[in-house]
């Protein structure tokens, strides 16, 4: 899961795919964001950076939160994203508070304190670059007494009543990333603490929030989950045993007479985790 960003500029087919993935799980994650925007209480009339802001999604919601007087400045990698999330926010009541820039985390665009606060999702900590450079970028553009936010993806119990088979997914490439093989113990995401003090950020704190879903499903629920089954464990099939792969097609499949989305007691959860420091 992720609005992830690297050095180089992803395809329009690619842009369009990622487009597609993250508006259709807008409805399942989006509780989940609001609990973290509101944990990090972005100050009312203030501005703050949306870094690996994606398809805008997030920025808007960060513009409800810091008021009329606020503003929001989004930036991401992909100029194809960027232009969605243009359209996407001219459409709402924040289209004049909103901001897009082009730009790459690691050489942020903006003279030093620039923003009050810095916020970014599924971007630092989720690439595949040391974090820390990051962080110290997203410290340098925040004016003293502002804090930074970093938050990904963190776990998922999404296949109840096949825990054995959830676990092989887990351990599979997709399952781990973008944790992948050979990465530095340190560059885990649940290591963020030791960053943000790597950083000289302040007062480093970790908060994890959790997603639920369960039956009966809405509409927008079930298609949320029809996508995460789809987008979580893309290309297992050959990390998989034959068995186990048969089994994981019969209960994620729409239409299987096993599809576990039509269980009258399905129940699922999520987690995302944020990490927050102070700027000296």
């Amino acid at each position: 899961m992720g609005n992830e960003v690297n050095k180089d500029t992803i395809s329009e087919a690619d842009a369009n795919e990622k487009i597609q993935a993250l508006t259709v799980t807008n409805a399942l994650r989006e509780p989940v964001f609001l609990s973290a925007i509101d944990a990090l209480e972005p100050p009312n009339a203030s501005h703050g950076l949306d870094a690996g802001c994606s398809i805008g999604h997030q920025a808007m919601l960060l513009a409800e939160a810091v008021g009329p007087a606020g503003r929001i400045t989004g930036l991401d990698l992909s100029p194809e994203v960027l232009h969605y999330a243009r359209k996407y926010v001219e459409k709402s009541p924040y289209a004049e508070r909103i901001f897009f820039k082009v730009g790459d985390v690691a050489e942020l665009p903006f003279d030093d304190d620039s923003f009050d606060w810095a916020w970014s999702m599924d971007c630092v900590g989720y690439l595949p670059q040391a974090p820390v450079p990051l962080l110290n970028e997203l410290a340098r553009v925040v004016k003293s007494g502002g804090r930074v936010a970093i938050l990904a993806w963190s776990s998922e119990r999404l296949l109840p009543g096949y825990p054995r088979l959830e676990a092989r997914l887990g351990a599979t490439a997709a399952g781990i990333a973008p944790f992948t093989a050979g990465t530095r113990p340190d560059f885990h995401f649940q290591r963020a603490l030791g960053w943000f003090k790597e950083a000289g950020l302040e007062q480093p704190e970790a908060t994890t929030f959790v997603g639920e879903a369960s039956a009966p499903l809405t509409d927008d629920l079930r298609r949320d989950l029809e996508a995460l089954f789809q987008m979580r464990w893309p290309g297992v099939e050959k990390e998989l045993s034959k068995k186990d792969w048969e089994e994981f097609q019969r209960i994620s499949l729409p239409g299987s007479p096993e599809y576990l989305l039509d269980e009258p007691d399905y129940y699922a959860f999520y987690t995302y985790s944020m990490f927050t420091g102070t700027v000296l």
